[in-house]
């Protein structure tokens, strides 16, 4: 049976994710309350706002069932914002966080809107061929704990990590093509 997976639901790409990970042979649920936070393999946090998907988390009194699903073993990818909501701490910031990933991020560490660009990125888990990688006012990794693994850097910094069961990235898979990324997540779901 395919795994269900959830997509925050609150803010960002969430149509985007819930239509690449169908196309990468999954189900997908957008997720804006507990129950259909329990219902779920898995959690994908898309692109938004940090600071206003931290308060509408709490408000909707997520910010608990997420550290607890993901502490038993809950597959979690944060993309964009949603590596930054996943981040151990936002550098120069004093910023609320879940605190799932020992890594240190910069907010818009790659420029502005405008600076906006499709990078071909080298990600050996995901074969040769190189990722076209998304990067919207995107995050960069300035520390990664001893428990990280930097499955992709650019510009000298992480940009993909992974830490067991939480996955991050700085740019957007969500608006390729390619769906490797999505197909490796769930590979994490089928490992759990």
């Amino acid at each position: 049976m395919k795994p269900l997976v959830g997509v925050l639901a609150v803010q960002g790409d969430v149509e985007e994710h819930l239509r690449a990970l169908e196309r990468s042979g999954a189900r997908a649920l957008a997720v804006k309350n507990r129950s259909e936070l329990e219902s779920v393999a898995a959690l994908v946090v898309p692109g938004g706002e940090s600071t206003t998907v931290i308060r509408l988390l709490e408000r909707f009194g997520l910010i608990e069932p997420i550290r607890e699903r993901v502490a038993a073993g809950m597959p979690f990818w944060g993309t964009c914002m949603g590596l930054i909501v996943a981040a151990h701490e936002v550098a120069d910031l004093e910023q609320k966080t879940l605190d799932l990933l020992d890594v240190t991020v910069r907010r818009n560490a790659f420029g502005r809107q405008i600076a906006s660009a499709e990078v071909p990125l080298e990600i050996r888990a995901l074969g040769e061929k190189a990722f076209p990688a998304v990067f919207i006012r995107a995050p960069w990794i300035e520390r990664a704990g001893p428990g990280v693994e930097v499955l992709a850097s650019h510009a000298g910094h992480g940009v993909f990590v992974r830490q067991g069961n939480v996955v991050g990235t700085s740019f957007h898979p969500e608006l390729t093509v390619d769906s490797r990324i999505h197909r490796y997540f769930l590979d994490l779901i089928k490992a759990a």
